[in-house]
């Protein structure tokens, strides 16, 4: 990995990261719907790059950077968690079915398109 890479994945993480705690401070509540929104919308696009082969510095900046840090796996863990049983059981199964739904999705939208 060169320095140009690795900059181009903060510049991405700069913009994703911040945008992550804006959407979970502004819809999180008794259900964490702003994580949810941020992995959902995250998968989305993150499968529309590979569905599209983008590759090298796009990569860098948009997939692994912003989708990198604008998703989270550790607070959505522990919000399944702090759920209780069966609330944290139905957000589990709502973030990790529309996250491989949005993701298929994406690549199959972006595969055709480009």
């Amino acid at each position: 990995m060169t320095a140009g890479t690795a900059l181009l994945v903060a510049l991405g993480a700069a913009v994703g990261a911040p945008l992550r705690l804006l959407a979970a401070h502004r819809w999180d509540g008794r259900w964490p719907h702003g994580t949810l929104l941020v992995n959902l919308v995250g998968s989305l696009v993150l499968g529309g790059l590979v569905g599209a082969a983008v590759g090298g510095h796009v990569l860098a900046l948009l997939g692994t950077g912003f989708c990198g840090a604008l998703t989270t796996y550790s607070s959505f863990a522990v919000q399944s968690v702090d759920l209780g049983a069966r609330r944290g059981t139905a957000y589990a199964a709502a973030t990790v079915g529309g996250c491989l739904l949005l993701a298929t999705t994406g690549y199959a939208l972006a595969a055709t398109l480009f």
